[in-house]
């Protein structure tokens, strides 16, 4: 098998982006993959020492083919950092995995990775492999299922399918009518779009709603394990866009075995988005009672 480089995106968290290339170590296939490291440069005074504390530590990993390395001078942010990353890579190797610093895999998720880019390299409607899925029970379901939606905490593609990826949030908000957005939140379960309104309003800068949009404008699919290979550890208020209440999400550990079969048939499982849908119904109606205790304890 011909091993797809692995893109890692890291900044100023010593303690996760350790925790995340020691999972990685221990993955199969990790010892014949390329590992590119893009470490980005410190924001301001205060963030320096934790920045050069990550590049130390990336510059003693071993346990891959090679491990390559990439200091920014200057602080790119995320969105940046991960596009010029990914494109570099990817026009070299013509596929990328990419994983972020909060980032636990399974050790099976690099033999997922790898399988999937070569099952489906030639099934130009599938655009994204992911290594995360929500928490739903497996139960009943198929180990993989294609979709329409994104997930970006562990995941790869191929490089002719990320050239059409563009970052235009204003063209964006104008390019797309009532019905594209409500398939797109699926069917209103889930505001997505709530993140390209915020980049057009200069809110945040974030580089995954944009990938989403691309593969949704194209009709693509994206290919998921029912249960993660990945669990994103990084919720505890120290990652880009993610507040300290995330935590309080439910958070599956990664599984251990690569899930199979794939999909042979091309289209989005009903069954699956279902149960997706019905976990963020339920999420809803978590959030809104704690909400309403919230509110009781802060009137009395």
């Amino acid at each position: 098998m011909n091993i797809s480089p692995i893109a890692l995106f890291t900044y100023n968290r010593p303690w996760h982006t350790r925790r995340t290339v020691e999972a990685l170590q221990k993955n199969d296939l990790a010892e014949d993959s390329s590992l590119f490291i893009f470490s980005d440069g410190p924001k301001n005074r205060a963030d320096r020492e934790n920045v050069l504390a990550v590049r130390s530590y990336i510059r003693s990993i071993s346990g891959f083919k090679e491990v390559v390395i990439n200091e920014r001078e200057s602080n790119w942010g995320l969105a940046d950092s991960i596009t010029d990353g990914v494109t570099r890579v990817i026009n070299d190797y013509g596929r990328v995995v990419v994983l972020e610093d909060d980032l636990l895999t399974g050790p099976a998720f690099l033999r997922f990775m790898n399988d999937a880019l070569v099952y489906y390299r030639d099934q130009k409607k599938v655009w994204h492999i992911s290594g995360w899925n929500y928490p739903i029970s497996p139960e009943g379901l198929p180990q993989t299922f294609l979709w329409r939606v994104m997930n970006c905490w562990g995941w790869a593609t191929w490089a002719d399918r990320w050239q059409y990826y563009g970052r235009d949030p204003e063209g964006l908000i104008k390019s797309f009518t009532r019905k594209e957005i409500l398939r797109f939140n699926l069917e209103g379960s889930h505001d997505f779009w709530d993140q390209a309104r915020r980049n057009a309003k200069g809110r945040i800068k974030s580089w995954a709603i944009f990938w989403y949009a691309t593969i949704f404008m194209h009709n693509g699919l994206c290919l998921n394990p029912t249960a993660s290979l990945v669990q994103n550890f990084g919720r505890d208020g120290s990652g880009m866009h993610c507040g300290s209440g995330d935590k309080n999400r439910p958070a599956m550990p990664p599984a251990e075995i690569a899930p199979g079969p794939f999909q042979e048939k091309i289209e989005e499982n009903a069954e699956v988005v279902d149960h997706v849908k019905k976990f963020f119904a339920a999420e809803r109606k978590r959030s809104s009672l704690k909400g309403s205790i919230c509110r009781l304890i802060m009137n009395n």
